[in-house]
């Protein structure tokens, strides 16, 4: 005779609801993460490529904020060297002007607003550091405040603050670009002719450059108009360099944006949950649950002990 126990059948039904229980959990977390699982443990043999992966991008979104920063700062870079070749532009102009016009009137007043513009070059700040000091981002590069105290200077190089360390950014792996300049060696050439200008000006015999200018200060200021040309394309040359590099970090971080979509495309085909299963799995997990249940319910009526009664 096949003897059936009351217990047993309540276990049974007990665990299948349970199970269902279970499946509907891990269902409703599919769904509302939308992922296969909230953790490693969850993706089993893949936990070890994945972390690979995770760790791949992590290196790539650092890339990708040096790249940034360094784009931020090469802009900045930009607009101070431009602003260093206008003011040798406006010096070259402004003796041009004087040499023509056989007068020196407001030559020196031109020089002084000139000279001004290039100091804010070389002293441009960046989040709060000088640019063109190298490591030495607090120390202001240029010292000198005027032409006079231009002239007072013991040498032009004594004027000078900055390092001789050059910025230079990793933006890939083995890849580190030297993007940084020197104020010495963006400044040194123009300093050295206003210098002589001013010396001359305040020299007894040669200056001052004030009022109708002779044979020998028109050919004095000529001989400089020449030095401007060529300090104006050296600066020229390192502003075109700039923007070449601009140009290659910007090609470095449109690199690591592709193999950034690509990891993510990559990791959601392996973790990313797959929608309409995880719905249909919630669905007939509750359908299963609904369904133990009522066994479960079904089993109170019949019970053994109803029978011995």
């Amino acid at each position: 005779m096949t003897r059936v126990a009351t217990f047993g059948n309540y276990q049974s039904a007990l665990l299948d609801l349970m199970k269902a229980q279970t499946r509907a959990a891990d269902a409703q977390e599919r769904v509302a993460t939308q992922k296969n699982a909230t953790d490693l443990t969850g993706f089993g043999r893949q936990s070890e490529t994945l972390t690979a992966m995770k760790g791949a991008q992590s290196r790539i979104q650092g890339f990708l904020d040096t790249a940034g920063a360094v784009s931020a700062r090469l802009v900045t870079q930009d607009l101070a060297m431009n602003q260093i070749s206008d003011g040798i532009a406006g010096i070259r102009e402004a003796l041009g002007n004087a040499i023509a016009t056989e007068s020196g009137g407001s030559l020196m007043l031109d020089l002084e607003g000139q000279f001004q513009a290039i100091r804010g070059g070389l002293n441009m700040r960046h989040h709060g550091g000088y640019l063109f000091s190298g490591a030495s981002t607090s120390t202001t590069p240029l010292d000198a405040a005027n032409l006079t105290e231009l002239l007072a200077a013991p040498t032009v190089a004594s004027l000078f603050n900055n390092d001789t360390l050059k910025t230079a950014s990793r933006v890939a792996e083995g890849t580190t670009l030297e993007t940084g300049f020197l104020a010495d060696e963006l400044g040194s050439d123009v300093m050295s002719i206003l210098r002589s200008i001013q010396a001359y000006h305040t020299t007894p015999g040669s200056g001052p450059l004030s009022g109708r200018l002779s044979e020998d200060q028109k050919a004095f200021l000529a001989a400089r108009i020449n030095e401007l040309e060529q300090a104006g394309t050296a600066m020229i040359d390192k502003i075109a360099r700039t923007g070449s590099l601009a140009n290659q970090v910007d090609s470095v971080a449109a690199g690591h944006e592709a193999q950034k979509d690509a990891l993510a495309e990559l990791l959601a085909d392996r973790t990313d949950a797959n929608m309409a299963e995880a719905i249909t799995d919630l669905q007939l997990s509750e359908v299963a649950i609904q369904a133990s249940a009522q066994v479960i319910n079904q089993l109170r009526q019949v019970s053994l002990l109803n029978y011995l009664s």
